[in-house]
């Protein structure tokens, strides 16, 4: 009975929005009273329970977003951005670029979250694409499929961080399997799909989003390469100074206290954006009035972001709470297979049931680290890799990141399942199968 709520519910959903044109904020509430109020919950719980969904993910969400948007209007005025997008145009060509952008977010994405090193590099994204005439998607799918896998299984991110601590996995051994793992998987769901997705989905950047990230600025000498990619790099630095702490330092030494306060996220983009004030600002010849008014105009586009971002946390809250996340579970416990595949298809059936990639993480660690302890011989290290794995597959209309990638691409629910969704699924299914080949030599 939870799945058929579930599925009845994303179904509503679905035609709600794609067919009566209902507004997706208040389209998410409905769907999570309409799940609560038929899994029998009490009918304060469904109310604590959107509030609480809403809360917890813009909490985190909502400062990043309003920081990254920030950082990235001051790249793109001072043109910083441009000057980035010129270089890897020079550097790989034209019919390259989108190779770049998948490396490039590769190597950003370790120490950073994904929402995190996606506001960072979406500037880039619209910029190449307006000087190369390239695809929005064919650019922007390889930046989210670099950003995403490595989210998904590569330490030091905090659900395989975890997932490590569960399985008592080597942390050196599980990062090098990760990267072999991660890069051909990217590359697969990047750069392979993307180009192939493009031609069929047809989108461009919002006029909003366009005058804040990607409009070209006339009669101005940019910025150094140098200077632009400490400035937009200057978070992950700070994020890998505290991850190096954390591996290097005891718990309650002052410095490794300083380095996990200084490389938060909100603390590390917050310090970038003020630097971004005098690097890109005061020192591109812009006063103060010129970066309130920079800093202020590029919120507005982010609000309607934001309520969607909230309402898909609601929603997932509400699935979470109703139990649909053990059912699943115990359905899936209950088949004798290879802990290692059972990891992945746990860990599936949970994000494709719930939406949370980190939960979904979480609980299949929790459920398949017992009977792994029970069968010598399977690889902790590849263990932590299965259910991150896992963890990526099918994100739809119940993910907050669906419907991030949604607003910022401006595109349709069905072109954002056909290419946001569907490059998930082959992250996580192109992952697992080089995982299993793995395991057969380790």
């Amino acid at each position: 009975m939870p799945l058929v709520i579930t599925l009845l519910a994303i179904l509503i959903l679905l035609i709600l929005i794609t067919r009566f044109k209902v507004n997706p904020f208040i389209t998410l509430l409905i769907v999570s009273g309409f799940v609560g109020i038929a899994s029998g919950m009490p009918l304060d719980k469904i109310v604590d329970s959107i509030k609480e969904g809403m809360g917890g993910t813009l909490g985190f969400i909502a400062i990043v977003l309003a920081l990254g948007t920030m950082l990235g209007k001051m790249m793109a005025e001072s043109g910083g951005a441009e000057r980035i997008a010129r270089t890897l145009i020079n550097l790989f060509g034209e019919k390259n670029v989108h190779w770049a952008m998948m490396f490039v977010a590769f190597i950003v994405g370790i120490p950073v979250f994904f929402q995190v090193g996606f506001v960072l590099l979406i500037p880039l994204v619209f910029t190449i694409a307006r000087q190369t005439g390239m695809s929005l998607l064919k650019i922007g799918i390889p930046l989210i499929a670099g950003l995403s896998i490595v989210h998904g299984i590569v330490p030091p991110h905090p659900a395989a961080m975890a997932a490590v601590d569960i399985f008592q996995a080597d942390v050196g051994k599980t990062i090098v399997y990760s990267i072999l793992v991660g890069l051909p998987s990217a590359i697969v769901a990047g750069p392979l799909y993307g180009s192939w997705i493009s031609k069929r989905i047809k989108t461009s950047i919002s006029s909003e989003l366009a005058a804040q990230l990607a409009e070209p600025k006339q009669d101005r000498e940019l910025p150094g390469f140098g200077i632009t990619v400490f400035t937009i790099l200057l978070p992950v630095i700070l994020m890998l100074g505290a991850t190096i702490a954390d591996v290097t330092l005891p718990k309650e030494h002052a410095v490794r206290v300083w380095a996990d306060f200084i490389g938060n996220p909100i603390t590390s983009l917050l310090i970038a954006t003020v630097i971004s004030f005098w690097t890109l600002g005061f020192a591109r010849g812009f006063n103060k009035d010129d970066i309130l008014k920079f800093t202020n105009d590029c919120l507005a586009p982010t609000a309607t972001i934001l309520l969607v971002i909230g309402a898909g946390g609601a929603f997932n809250k509400v699935l979470l709470n109703s139990g649909v996340g053990d059912y699943i579970a115990d359905l899936a416990t209950a088949s004798a297979i290879s802990p290692i595949f059972l990891g992945w298809l746990i860990a599936a059936l949970i994000r494709v049931a719930t939406g949370s990639a980190t939960v979904s993480m979480m609980t299949a660690a929790g459920i398949v680290a017992p009977i792994a302890q029970q069968m010598p011989g399977v690889s902790p290290e590849l263990l932590v890799l299965a259910t991150g794995a896992g963890s990526l597959i099918l994100s739809h209309v119940n993910d907050s990141g669906f419907w991030l990638i949604k607003e910022y691409f401006n595109m349709s629910v069905q072109d954002t399942l056909k290419s946001w969704t569907v490059m998930e699924t082959i992250l996580s299914v192109t992952a697992i199968i080089l995982i299993m080949g793995l395991s057969l030599i380790i």
